[in-house]
């Protein structure tokens, strides 16, 4: 059995699962008539591509919905790749946490995948292809998505919406399980506001970043409401604690 989970969302897309990792990252594979996105790359910890080039001849472009280790991880084996703006500079030998404690994280695994040496990974640095600032459409043929700009987790964290077939791709902006907004690059009011915008948005299916599939779309109002009440009662802040809801956290 290889490292990545792959599960056929439809006929021409893809979820690329790393469930041997407790971060359990998604990446998502979307196919067109003319080229192939690349939702995210993962961990790093195993050749993503490898995978990839058995789903689609099509050539590959690459598109973090944010810069960290945990998304961009498989980079590297894609030339052409897309970051926001906002996080242009990690990718340029800037990123905001040392090395060391990225391979702790790496190697925090019971079983990784063969001949994975944690000493020996290195963060992803390289130019993009394209720098993004939200707005943008990206036409695959056939398929085309927008681009949201959605910060709070992170300073140019995006989402991608395929408003044709009511997709949209939250990265860590939503998923089941404890959001982080207490990071230094984070900021709540931010997380809340870009919950407003995707809120708005009619989405049918829900691809998030990480740990269960099977979100729902009514998680996303879920989440605005809750962070709407934190922000009444002024606790919608760096420090405020963490606070705990049915199958949903976020830490601050």
């Amino acid at each position: 059995m290889g490292w990545f989970t792959i599960e056929p969302a439809d006929a021409d897309t893809y979820v690329l699962s790393e469930y041997g990792h407790w971060e359990e990252t998604h990446c998502y594979l979307l196919c067109g008539a003319k080229r192939a996105l690349l939702i995210d790359t993962g961990l790093g910890l195993a050749d993503i591509s490898r995978e990839t080039r058995r789903l689609t001849g099509l050539p590959i472009t690459a598109a973090a919905t944010h810069a960290h280790w945990d998304h961009i991880g498989g980079h590297g084996r894609f030339p052409e790749f897309y970051v926001h703006e906002a996080e242009r500079a990690w990718l340029e030998d800037a990123f905001p946490l040392p090395l060391a404690a990225v391979q702790r994280m790496a190697a925090d695994c019971p079983a990784p995948p063969e001949g994975f040496d944690a000493q020996a990974y290195t963060i992803f640095c390289g130019a993009p292809a394209r720098v993004l600032r939200g707005g943008e459409t990206i036409d695959l043929g056939g398929r085309v998505l927008e681009v949201v700009h959605t910060p709070g987790h992170s300073p140019g964290h995006m989402c991608f919406w395929e408003a044709a077939r009511g997709y949209l791709f939250t990265g860590d902006l939503v998923y089941r399980s404890t959001l982080f907004a207490d990071y230094p690059s984070t900021d709540p009011q931010a997380y809340l506001h870009s919950l407003e915008k995707i809120a708005a948005l009619p989405a049918a299916r829900v691809f998030p970043g990480h740990h269960a599939l099977n979100v729902q779309p009514e998680l996303i109002l879920r989440m605005r409401n809750a962070l709407r009440a934190l922000d009444a009662a002024g606790k919608l802040h760096h420090g405020a604690g963490t606070f705990e809801y049915d199958d949903w956290s976020i830490r601050m």
